[in-house]
């Protein structure tokens, strides 16, 4: 393999870490001081770092820094460049403790809130030498992050295209309408969704299988969904509805110890799509240790111990 010609003598991390922080500080002396640099030899870096790239990073004045657009390129590649380092670095130090190996899991909000805290501590009970590292993300971007490599391990509600991916059932859910107290749908029936849709609505925020559900639904009704707010979390959800700003749709295992907590009132829905099926995917090639978590999550009698 063949690399750029570039002076890589004079391109070590320590100039790295002193040119994004001087891009996120716009302080030379400020940069100096974190990367524990004398203010002499850290200019003396930082120009030999332009020099070695060939591009000025910053236009010096009385105030300070100003960042170049070839600058912000730097800052945006080198701070990926210094969180791979870091990555490393903690990897190397967990295998001294006797972790062999990350496993890189992508999982939405809806299986983080009810499923999925009692099965990671299970198998890493089981498995002391492997350390999940979790990651929150949208259904979509669960199943994006499994396409380019960056998760082993994927779990999302059903929905996103998932050709090329080794897809299994994970658990099942079911969506319910919760509202204030004194709302005037609290009540004890199923309820279908077409009939709230006069409400002001609180979701999640753009890209979650929730969201898309409700507007997909709204859409075959023919009526509008009438979106107040857009939050990330459940609770946060919780807040706001409790608050009066709306009603929301949560998934019911989640939504039930927010309901208990604040004075909120659920109400099933009637309607087919408000029971949803999890997936859990990792990609075809996945090595045999991937697949075993994989199964561990699938399996029935996993399954039934975490519900």
């Amino acid at each position: 393999m063949s690399w750029p010609d570039y002076n890589l003598a004079r391109f070590d991390f320590v100039s790295i870490r002193l040119a994004v922080l001087c891009a996120q500080t716009g302080s030379l002396t400020t940069a100096a001081r974190r990367c524990n640099l004398v203010l002499p030899a850290a200019s003396r870096r930082l120009k030999d770092l332009e020099s070695a790239t060939g591009s000025q990073l910053f236009e010096r004045h009385s105030r300070g820094l100003s960042i170049t657009p070839a600058g912000r390129i730097f800052m945006r590649r080198g701070l990926a460049l210094l969180q791979e380092m870091d990555g490393l670095l903690s990897e190397l130090g967990d295998l001294r403790q006797g972790i062999a190996r990350h496993l890189r899991l992508f999982a939405g909000t809806a299986a983080i809130n009810q499923f999925l805290p009692p099965l990671m501590a299970q198998y890493t009970q089981l498995h002391p030498e492997v350390q999940i590292d979790l990651e929150e993300q949208v259904s979509e971007q669960v199943v994006q992050a499994l396409r380019e490599g960056r998760a082993d391990v994927g779990v999302f509600v059903q929905g996103p295209d998932t050709e090329g991916l080794d897809v299994q059932d994970f658990r099942q859910d079911e969506l319910v309408l919760i509202l204030p107290k004194r709302h005037a749908l609290v009540g004890k029936s199923p309820l279908a969704f077409a009939d709230a849709l006069d409400e002001s609505w609180i979701s999640l925020n753009p890209g979650a299988a929730l969201l898309q559900q409700q507007q997909s639904a709204a859409m075959a009704a023919g009526r509008p969904l009438k979106l107040r707010m857009q939050v990330r979390s459940f609770d946060a959800v919780g807040h706001m509805v409790a608050s009066g700003l709306g009603i929301a749709l949560l998934p019911k295992l989640a939504a039930l110890p927010i309901v208990q907590a604040m004075p909120l009132s659920w109400r099933p829905l009637k309607d087919d799509w408000a029971q949803r099926q999890l997936k859990v995917a990792i990609r075809k090639e996945a090595d045999a240790w991937v697949a075993d978590f994989r199964d561990f999550l699938h399996a029935p009698s996993q399954n039934a111990k975490a519900a």
